[in-house]
Parts: structure tokens; sequence; C-alpha cells
């Protein structure tokens, strides 16, 4: 058993593409929902092993913007169970000093899913550890079509000359545009994509993928991420000194 965890030099954000519940549910003869059930339970268990190590920011990618395609049982299933989640674990949240977030469109969210979710963003504030950023009804390619819109209403209302837009623009106009850059991108389930996730922010970041299905990433898994994080050389287009 891991009773502690380092964190690497350098590492200030871990993004992680939460895949697998489903198949972890078939491999049970159990419906995905099932497996979505228990895919919370590990959403806990690294939330509280990154918090626990002073990590500045977890970002994990909960549900798409594509995701609203699925059939619609599923979609207020999960709903229902991310309502769970922000009742169950917001003790969690707030005696573990983090701070919590949501990244993408909030306003599709069912009202009650809302109320819950503003709650705890607004109780966890003041708080000055780890944020705990969960991307839903997200998708990177839209993020950017935003960004995009904002930065050409600025251009139209003289505030800034399109010569002057760089990508630092671009970034300080991203939803996510207060916090670091990825530094780890963890995959699990084996799945070699990153599917419209945080698609600018992880240009330089170093990716992780793991066969092991979501449910049962655990602290043991994320330590094995850790390390192999640990010894890349992370030049960022240059060269070794």
């Amino acid at each position: 058993m891991i009773e502690k965890i380092n964190l690497p030099k350098g590492l200030r954000h871990i993004a992680i593409i939460m895949d697998g519940n489903g198949r972890w549910a078939k491999q049970r003869s159990k419906n995905r929902i099932f497996g979505h059930r228990h895919g919370s339970k590990a959403v806990r268990a690294v939330a509280e092993a990154c918090s626990q190590m002073g990590l500045e920011v977890l970002t994990l990618f909960a549900f798409s913007t594509e995701n609203w395609a699925r059939p619609k049982k599923e979609v207020d299933t999960l709903m229902k169970l991310f309502k769970e989640f922000l009742k169950k674990e917001s003790k969690t949240i707030l005696k573990n000093n983090m701070r919590f977030r949501i990244t993408g469109q909030m306003h599709r969210l069912p009202n009650d899913v809302q109320k819950f979710a503003k709650e705890l963003i607004d109780e966890s504030n003041s708080n000055t550890g780890m944020i705990l950023n969960l991307a839903v009804s997200y998708g990177g390619r839209l993020e950017i079509t935003e960004a995009v819109k904002n930065i050409c209403r600025q251009v139209i209302d003289g505030k800034i000359s399109p010569d002057r837009v760089t990508e630092d623009t671009i970034g300080n106009n991203l939803w996510t545009s207060d916090l670091p850059n990825p530094d780890l991108l963890i995959r699990t389930s084996g799945e070699f994509r990153i599917s419209n996730f945080m698609i600018w922010q992880i240009a330089y970041s170093e990716i992780y993928i793991t066969e092991v299905l979501w449910p049962d990433f655990d602290k043991k898994e994320l330590a094995r991420a850790l390390e192999s994080f640990s010894k890349r050389k992370r030049r960022f287009g240059k060269v070794d000194e």
C-alpha cells in the first residue's frame, strides 16, 4: 500500500481523461451506469491524493459537449450522479481545503445541478489548496471558438488591433485563462486520442496512457504516472544545454 506520493519537480497541473467506465461495467455484466457510479469513487481517491501531495490544479474531463448526444436515459442518469457527487463530496472537498470549479457550459446543466455546483464553488472559493476543476459540457474546439469570438468583439470595439493578437491573447481568452497549462495529461483505458480535450493547453504536456480502466485507477496507478513524468525531459521545442 502506498502511504505517500511525492510531487515531482515542475508538476503543477494534472489533467485526466477519465475513460473506461462503460467497459469496466461490461466486464462485470453490468450496465454503463454501474461503471459511472464506481468511477466517481476513483475521482474521490485521486483528488484526495493529489491534494495531499500539494498539486496546484487537477482537471478531470467529466462530460464532453459531444456526450449530450448519448441516449437521454444515460445523460439524465449522469446528471443525477453528478448532483449526487456534488452533495456527497462537498464535505471532502472543503475538508481538504480544495477550491472547486467547473470549466465548460455550466448553463446547459440541469438547474438543480447548477445550483449545487454554484454553491460549492462559492463555498470553497476562500480555500487556499488545490483547485479541483471539472470539465463539464466541455469541448476544446468550442472553447477556442468562443475565445476567437471574444477577441473579434474586442477588435470591433477598438480595444485591440488584429496585428496585436498573439498566442497570449488567445490563451487569455480561454475558459482556463487563470490556470497553468497541464504539465501531465493522463488517459485511462488505453485509448490513444485526446478527444477534443484542452487541445490548446496541452501543446507541451507530457502524455501518459494506461490500460487501466478509470474505476480501477487508484493511488498506485497515479504513482506510476508520476514516476513516468519524473523521468521525462521537458525541452519545450529546445535542446538540452
